[in-house]
C-alpha cells in the first residue's frame, strides 16, 4: 500500500456557556462527537494513519550506530550518545522513541475504542481492521519494552489526567497481553494472507505470526520460535529472493521475500537517508557508516571466518575471496555504484583518495567505509527516495528457526539445509566448506556460526541492537574503541586500524535505557530503572 497520507483533522475540545447540551455536536465543522458515524471511511483513513508511525528508513539505519555495526559522527538527536554509552535520562533520541510509540499507541487506541461507531463495516472487514490495529500495536508495545523493560500499558485512549498517573506494566504483562492480541489475530484469521495491489504494504496474518516469532525470539523462548518459524516456513508461501542485492533494489520491492516493509513513495512519501550514507561525489554527507567490526564479520568463501587457521585472508587484500554479501552491504576501495544513468561508479575511501578518501573532508566517511546497502539509483533530486526499508523478511524467519534448534541442540543437517544453506546459497556461496553442514561442531559453534550468518545477512537493517541486547553480549562487543579502516598511522589507531570512537556499555546499567526524565516530572507514577 503506497499511502495517500490521509490524515485525521485534529480533535478540537471546546466549552460554551449555554443551556445547550455540551455533547451537541457544531455545525460549521466535523469533530469526533460525529465524525465517526457520519463518514464511512473514517476508519480507513485513521487506520492508514497509525501506519505512518510503524517505523521509518532513519530508525532503522540509526539504530545500527548503537552496536557495532556503526557509527554516527551526529551527536543530539540521533543515536551516538547510545552508541558510546554517554546517554542520560535527559536524551533526546531516548524521548524521541518513548514520544512517537506513545503517540502510535494512541492513534490505534482511539480507532479501537471508535470502530464500533462505524456502522457500515461489515463484520469481515471489521476483524480485518481490527487484527491491523492490534499487530501495530503490538509492534508499538514490542519496541518499547525491548528497550525499557516495564512501560505504561494501556489498550485505550487515555486522557490527559490518566496518561499524569499511569504506573509501569511488568514487562513480562505486557509481553503477555501483546502476545495474547496476536493469538487472538492469527487464531481467529482476521488478516489476510496477502492483499491486492491497491493494498500492499498493510499487516498480514503472517506478519502478525512473524512479529510473535520476534517477541518470542526476544524472551528467548526458543520452543515456541522453533514452532512459529515452522508454521510460517510450511505455509507461508514464502521463499529466499534470487538476488541478494537485488532486494534492496526499488525495482523488486513487494518481492516473494518480503513479510512486512514501511511504505514510502516516490515524491509523495520520501525520505533523504541516501544522503547520511553515501559519499560526498555521489552529493552525501556521510554521517552514518559502517564499522571495521562489522567488515571483519563477514566470512570467507570457504566458511572460514579470516581469523581461523586456513581461511586464506591476506590483510592486505582484505576484500579478496570474502561473503559476498560483504560488497552489496558496505562501500569500500574497489566497490562501486550504480548511478541513475546506469554507468558505474568506483570509490577510493582510502586515505588520500579524493574527497571521498578517509580524513579528507567533512563530508567524508567517519570511518572509511560507505553504505551500499539500499542504495537507490532511482533517487530524485538531494538524494530523495521512496525506497521501502524492510521490517521482517523471509531470511529473518530462517535464521530465527535456525537459532532456536540450535539453541536446543537440534541444528542438524536437514535444519542447516533448510536455512543456512539456503541463505548462503542466494548470497552467492558455492564451496562444500562453505554450504554444508559442518559435521562434529558442537552445540556451542553451532550456535556462534548461526548468530554470525544472522549479522552477515542482516546487516544493516535494524536487528543487531536487539541481538546483542538478548543475547547479553553487548558488554563484550561495545566497550573500547571502535575502528575504522587500516590506515598504519602510529597515533590514532590500534593495530594500524584508525580508531574512532571510545565506547562504554555498563552491564549494570544500559540493558535497559533510562525513563525520560521529562516524563517522570508529568507522571509521577513512573519508576526509573536500575542505576540510572
Amino acid at each position: 500500500m503506497k499511502y495517500k497520507n490521509i490524515f485525521l483533522a485534529a480533535i478540537i475540545a471546546f466549552g460554551v456557556s449555554s443551556c445547550i447540551d455540551l455533547d451537541t455536536p457544531p455545525y460549521d465543522r466535523e469533530t469526533d462527537l460525529d465524525y465517526w458515524e457520519k463518514d464511512p471511511e473514517s476508519a480507513l483513513k485513521a487506520l492508514n494513519n497509525c501506519y505512518t508511525h510503524l517505523a521509518s528508513m532513519d530508525e532503522m539505519l540509526y539504530s545500527e550506530a548503537m552496536t557495532d555495526n556503526a557509527y554516527t559522527k551526529q551527536p543530539n538527536d540521533y543515536t551516538q550518545n547510545i552508541g558510546n554509552g554517554s546517554f542520560s535520562t535527559a536524551d533526546n533520541y531516548v524521548k524521541s522513541v518513548w514520544n512517537s510509540r506513545y503517540t502510535g499507541i494512541r492513534m490505534c487506541n482511539e480507532v479501537l475504542d471508535n470502530i464500533d461507531r462505524v456502522t457500515s463495516l461489515s463484520p469481515e472487514l471489521k476483524n480485518r481492521y481490527v487484527g491491523e490495529l492490534k499487530t501495530l500495536r503490538a509492534y508499538h508495545y514490542y519496541e518499547l519494552y525491548t528497550r525499557f523493560g516495564a512501560v505504561p500499558y494501556s489498550t485505550k485512549k487515555l486522557s490527559i489526567a490518566e496518561s499524569m498517573n499511569i504506573p509501569r506494566t511488568d514487562k513480562e504483562v505486557v509481553i503477555q497481553n501483546i502476545l495474547a492480541d496476536l493469538d487472538e489475530v492469527i487464531a481467529n484469521n482476521y488478516l489476510p494472507v496477502s492483499y491486492d495491489a491497491d493494498n500492499r504494504g498493510r499487516i498480514t496474518h503472517w506478519a502478525a505470526m512473524a512479529l510473535k516469532a520476534k517477541i518470542l525470539l526476544f524472551e528467548s523462548d526458543w520452543n515456541g520460535v522453533e514452532q512459529t518459524c515452522s508454521t510460517i516456513i510450511s505455509n507461508g508461501g514464502f521463499r529466499l529472493f534470487d538476488s541478494y542485492s537485488g532486494l534492496f533494489e526499488i525495482a523488486n520491492e513487494y518481492n516473494s521475500e518480503i513479510i512486512l516493509d514501511v511504505q514510502y513513495r516516490p515524491v509523495s512519501r520520501e525520505h533523504q537517508m541516501l544522503y547520511h550514507i553515501v559519499p560526498p561525489t555521489l552529493g552525501g554527507y556521510c554521517q552514518l557508516a559502517p564499522l571495521q567490526s562489522l567488515v571483519d564479520s563477514y566470512v570467507m568463501l570457504n566458511g572460514k571466518g579470516i581469523k581461523e587457521a586456513g581461511s586464506g585472508y591476506n590483510e592486505d587484500e582484505p576484500y579478496k575471496e570474502r561473503d559476498p554479501r560483504l560488497k552489496a552491504t558496505v562501500m569500500y576501495t574497489g566497490n562501486s555504484y550504480i548511478l541513475p544513468d546506469g554507468t558505474e561508479t568506483v570509490i577510493n575511501c582510502e586515505q588520500g583518495g579524493g574527497r571521498d578518501g578517509y580524513g579528507s573532508d567533512s563530508d567524508c566517511s567517519p570511518t572509511g567505509y560507505y553504505t551500499k546497502k539500499y542504495w537507490d539509483n532511482t533517487y530524485r533530486a538531494s538524494l530523495y527516495s521512496g525506497l521501502n526499508p524492510i521490517l521482517i523478511r523471509y531470511a529473518d524467519i530462517l535464521l530465527m528457526y535456525a537459532e532456536a534448534k540450535a539453541e536446543q541442540g537440534k541444528l542438524d543437517e536437514s535444519v542447516w539445509n533448510g536455512t543456512i544453506k539456503l541463505i548462503r546459497q542466494r548470497a552467492g556461496f558455492t564451496l562444500a566448506s562453505a554450504v554444508d553442514f559442518p559435521a562434529g561442531a558442537s552445540k556451542e559453534k553451532l550456535i556462534e556460526i548461526v548468530r554470525n550468518e544472522r549479522r552477515a545477512e542482516l546487516a544493516l537493517e535494524g536487528h543487531r541492537y536487539k541481538d546483542i541486547i538478548r543475547w547479553k553480549t553487548a558488554e563484550n562487543v561495545m566497550n573500547g574503541w571502535c575502528h575504522g579502516i587500516r590506515t598504519n598511522e602510529v597515533v590514532g589507531t590500534d593495530n594500524g586500524y584508525a580508531r574512532v570512537e571510545k565506547r562504554t556499555f555498563d552491564a549494570n546499567k544500559h540493558y535497559l535505557w533510562p525513563i525520560p526524565q521529562t516524563e517522570r516530572d508529568l507522571n509521577k507514577e513512573l519508576t526509573q530503572n536500575p542505576n540510572w
